[in-house]
This record gives C-alpha cells, structure tokens and sequence, in this order.
C-alpha cells in the first residue's frame, strides 16, 4: 500500500534537470532536517523545456516545497503554477499553493491589508485609467512615492519617484527623480507623464501596480520575518546597498542582498513577534480568507521602520510578503519547517488514499 512508504516531498527549483550532480546547495538544510524526520526528499530541477518529466516526479510524491521566482531572466512561473495546481488536483500537498500566491504573495497585498496594524498609505491600480487619475494627486500631498509592479523579485520594478520641485502644481510635464530599487544611481530630470506611461506596462492584462507612502527610515535597514504557516521562525536584517559599497552619499533605497540572521527569540524582535504571531497574521488570514492549513511552510513579511510611537517605540510598515521563492533562510528553523511540511503532506496523503481507496 501507498501509505506503508516513507513520504516523499520534493525540493523544487529552476533550473537544468539533467545536470549531474542535481543539486540546489541553498535546500541542503531542509533536504536534511527532512531526512531527521523519515521523510525522503526528492530534488527535482524544473525547465519549461522538461514540463511532462516534472510532472512525473511531482505526482509520484506526496508534496512539493517550491522555490521557483515570479521572475527568472525574463521567464514568469505561468506554467510551472499549471503544473503545480494540476499535481494539487491530484492530492499531492502544495507549498506554496499559485492561489496562495496569488492572495499573499503579491504587493497587492500592501493594499488589501493596510488596515491592519503593518499598514500605511497604500492603493493599488488596476487600469491605466485609475493610476493617471490617482497617482499625480498622491505624489503632490507627499512629494515622495513608491511605485511596485504586482509580481516580481530581486528589486525589480520598485521605484521611488520624487518630485524635483513640489512647490508647483503636478501635471505630467513635472519633473521627477526616479530611482529603482536594484539601481544605485537615481535618475533626475524624468517628465512625470513618461515615467508614468512606462509604467502602464506593469499594468498589461491581470497586472497591477502599488503605490505606497515613502518610508523616511529607510536608510535604518530592512526586518525580515520569517514564518511557518502562522507562527514566527526566525528573523534578519538587512541594510541599504549604498552603504554596502561604501558610497553613504547615495540615497538609501535598495537593500544589499547580505543577511544577518536572527532565531525566533532575538530580543529585539519579540514585539515584531507578537504583532505579527497574535494579531498580523490571524488579521491576514481573515482578510484574505487563507485557512492556517493552507498558509506556506516557509515565507516572510519584509519590514521598514515606521515613526516612533508615543513611547518612543519602532513601529513597522510591511513593504512585501515573500512566499515564491524564500532563500536565504535561518538554518535555526529548518527542523520546524521540516515537521510542518511533513505533517502537511501525511494529511494530504490520508485524504487522497481515502478517495482512492487505498
């Protein structure tokens, strides 16, 4: 029977499945805290040009953790989440699940969720209509904003837009400072009404765009926390790239791609803890309608430093949600991702071997 074989849970990435060895270094960790719980970790490269092998490997195990960007050198994951929903359809455990994704895993999300205690000044543009509407009046009441597209990775697609002169009225032929995030270098003297209508790209078909308020404390650094389904794992930190390369005069906007990891008891971060364990994430879940069951085995909420409270206390602003693709993550926690996903996949396999009558 089916259900007397050790569970198989396959390690996905992109990449070549014919290479020799077939490895991903970066899963090592979870491939072993795996094998510490009796299940067989299967990895499984994926290619575009090798859908139906993929198929095969993923349908002959019981779930898949996937690791695979919504952007890879221009390559979006629109047949791999086919191929994933189809292996979800046949019982096999997803995570994360496309439809996951699609609800949390997006910057729309910033906008959906801003009323929770994370939140600040966020909307999200569905047509071009509504941005070249909304956004011109946003950026004259804050003179600074930040533009995201809806799915993307590495910085791309994040820019800060600045008016070079706020005094005037703003119309398209106003002059803007446009930096994207995976840039160093700004770039001044940009009319209003081009950057805008290079923007209207991100906004073909289902795209979005998000536009949040500017973060003045940017230049502290970035918080990640990270999260099996709904309880807190681990954190780090990471800090402006200008100051990574030694150039402190740069504006501070992209982060450096170096982490300081941080267990899930750091004492900096046991408020961060709280709020997003007690009230963030339960407040997600319901706004989002996401059961705890379906919430990733392993994602991360991305943290900006808000204004101090009347105590003089942090508050933070969530900038992204992160659930395609988390890597680095804290080697602290990969037995706790370990047993959820192997809990989550015997599940799984106990409901698909009663609907087939194993």
């Amino acid at each position: 029977m089916a259900s007397d074989r050790p569970l198989r849970i396959a390690l996905v990435w992109r990449g070549d499945p014919h290479a020799v060895p077939l490895q991903f270094p970066r899963l090592q960790p979870i491939h072993d805290a795996l094998e510490r719980v009796d299940v067989a970790p299967a990895p499984v490269a994926f290619s575009e040009a090798a859908v139906e092998e993929a198929r095969i490997q993923l349908l002959a195990c019981d779930g898949v953790l996937a690791w695979v960007d919504p952007l890879t050198e221009g390559v979006d994951r629109t047949r791999f989440d086919a191929l994933l929903r189809e292996v979800s359809e046949a019982g096999v455990w997803v995570s994360a699940h496309p439809e996951v994704i699609l609800k949390m895993g997006v910057k729309e999300v910033l906008a959906r969720t801003r009323s929770l205690g994370w939140g600040t000044d966020t909307h999200a543009y569905a047509t071009a209509e509504a941005f070249r509407t909304a956004f011109p009046a946003r950026l004259a009441a804050g003179r600074i904003r930040v533009l995201k597209q809806n799915r993307g990775n590495g910085n791309q697609g994040v820019f800060k837009v600045e008016l070079e002169d706020p005094a005037q009225p703003v119309g398209p032929g106003s002059l803007v400072t446009v930096l994207e995030a995976r840039s160093d270098r700004p770039e001044p003297g940009v009319r209003l009404g081009d950057f805008m209508a290079r923007c209207e790209a991100f906004l073909a078909g289902e795209g979005r765009l998000v536009d949040q308020a500017y973060q003045s404390r940017v230049g502290e650094g970035l918080i990640r926390c990270y999260m099996t389904q709904n309880r807190v794992i681990g954190f780090s930190e990471q800090f402006p790239r200008n100051l990574a390369i030694g150039e402190p005069d740069l504006p501070s906007f992209g982060m450096a791609r170096e982490k300081t990891m941080h267990d899930e008891a750091a004492p900096r971060f046991q408020g961060l803890r709280r709020s997003m364990e007690q009230d963030w994430t339960p407040g997600l879940q319901a706004l989002l309608g996401i059961e705890t069951r379906d919430l990733p085995v392993l994602w991360d909420a991305d943290f900006l430093y808000g204004p101090k409270t009347a105590a003089g206390d942090d508050s933070f602003v969530l900038c992204e949600i992160n659930v395609s693709c988390v890597v680095p993550y804290p080697l602290t926690a990969v037995d706790a991702i370990a047993g959820a996903a192997k809990a989550l996949a015997a599940a799984h396999r106990s409901r698909r071997a009663s609907r087939d009558g194993d």
